[in-house]
């Protein structure tokens, strides 16, 4: 690729992020709440609120899982952080993180038909975190966790599916773990190799790869074979700061101890050597993994560099380093491994059986659903994964993870396939469309023209 070519890219690469700041500030936010029952005339509201009300609250004070069907509990999830791991900004606070945390419920909505809330807050202790959660619980069918510093996040992710009968997901963890698997079992498929044989190095040792590798192994991957990178160098058991790691994140700690029986020692480079699988989610590059250490990978390698806004190493280098398949987690290259393509239709299933939690098994589930989509369409080197803009696959998502809820008898009721499909179909052609029609009328204003914002842009 030339130097014009790149320039290009990276310019393409920061206009979202020029437009971004003017448009939210045009629409002073991304949500709103609206009403779903009819209101035909004042006296509804004898119904929707006093005296009418009182009649379901008596039927929910008798059995409280009525409040899945006299309310719209079944589908709110609560989109949680306290803003400690935001994006590429790190701990910026609760505040600072509302955007991201507003933009999620969008991709909820729009994507899975998800009523999703932004609650930011303002503790960074777990303990004050898991109480939150507990307190708030009555009111939602599932709770998405975000942006939380590890290993905190570990312990709230554990400590909140023991506590809580709802489904407790930790995007940054099982999401991303969820699409990484899903492109790496049509990535193996399309250089005839199998999981449970391929050697698998891991670049960055934060929530992403953590569970990722837990995934992966659940999902057949042998983990003496799996091989991970921290800031310090790969993970062994012999690693003198192994005890301090014990301490400080028995998470990793365990990793260490399970993973790595093919005996490396060293840093990317010793890492990369030989491996049949490159999965990064570190720091964003270009340069973190160099073009001559994808070279010295195995025949017909597989690359996952999804640093964002810029992947380890460039797409084009990995290739030319004798890369068959890579990926990465922006939209302008062929795979992009997107978080989007997972919890939307994830939440759809299991807010649709009204499932006590979410597991790691509906994890590997919905990345199959994903898979096995894209083979259905035609798999290539630079098609392993689907597209957001292929809808189709969000329903098909939700009923593997549904009907998965019902086979780990979590589910509190147990819908037919046929009915699942229906209702998930229902659901998401219904959000896209709403949306559609509220622009049309200008309910939902167009903003700015982009020339007039980029011409008046400032550097934040």
């Amino acid at each position: 690729m030339t130097k014009e070519e790149v320039e290009r890219l990276l310019e393409k690469a920061k206009k979202p992020g020029r437009l971004a700041p003017a448009y939210h500030k045009f629409y002073e936010g991304k949500l709103q709440v609206m009403p779903k029952c009819a209101i035909r005339n004042m006296d509804d509201f004898a119904i929707w609120y006093t005296p009418g009300v009182a009649a379901p609250c008596r039927l929910i004070k008798e059995n409280k899982d009525l409040s899945f069907e006299y309310t719209n509990r079944w589908n709110y999830v609560a989109i949680v952080s306290d803003g400690t791991r935001v994006l590429g900004l790190g701990d910026i606070g609760p505040e600072a993180a509302m955007p991201v945390m507003e933009g999620k419920a969008i991709l909820f909505k729009y994507l899975g038909g998800v009523d999703a809330f932004p609650l930011c807050i303002n503790t960074k202790d777990p303990e004050k975190f898991l109480e939150f959660l507990e307190i708030i619980e009555p009111s939602f069918g599932g709770i998405n966790l975000e942006d939380i510093e590890k290993p905190k996040c570990y312990y709230i992710l554990e400590e909140a599916r023991k506590r809580l009968e709802i489904p407790v997901w930790h995007d940054d963890q099982q999401g991303t773990a969820t699409v990484t698997l899903a492109g790496l079992i049509n990535a193996l498929k399309v250089v005839g190799k199998k999981i449970n044989e391929v050697e698998i190095a891991m670049i960055g040792a934060g929530a992403a790869n953590v569970k990722g590798a837990h995934v992966l192994m659940l999902a057949g991957a042998d983990p003496g074979k799996i091989v991970m990178v921290d800031t310090k160098g790969i993970l062994h058991a012999e690693r003198e700061d192994l005890e301090d790691i014990k301490k400080k994140d028995p998470w990793k700690y365990d990793l260490a101890m399970k993973t790595n029986k093919v005996g490396k020692r060293g840093g990317i480079a010793e890492a990369l050597e030989g491996a049949d699988v490159c999965i990064a989610a570190s720091r964003p590059g270009p340069g973190v993994i160099k073009k001559e250490w994808v070279a010295k990978m195995a025949d017909n390698a597989i690359v996952f560099a999804c640093a964002n806004p810029i992947p380890e190493i460039w797409p084009w280098e990995a290739k030319e380093a004798g890369a068959k398949v890579v990926a990465t987690g922006r939209s302008d290259f062929p795979n992009q491994v997107n978080n989007s393509l997972g919890f939307p239709a994830i939440f759809r299933g299991v807010l649709d059986v009204r499932a006590k939690t979410v597991t790691d098994e509906m994890c590997v589930a919905a990345a199959k659903a994903l898979a096995e989509f894209a083979e259905e369409k035609g798999i290539s080197e630079d098609y392993i994964i689907p597209k957001m803009e292929e809808w189709e696959v969000y329903p098909k998502e939700a009923v593997a993870c549904a009907l998965q809820s019902i086979k780990q008898g979590v589910a509190r009721v147990k819908p037919s396939r046929e009915e699942l499909w229906e209702r998930a179909v229902k659901m998401i052609k219904e959000a896209r469309e709403s949306s559609k029609q509220l622009m049309e009328a200008g309910l939902i204003k167009q903003p700015p023209p982009e020339e007039e914002v980029l011409a008046s842009y400032k550097d934040f």
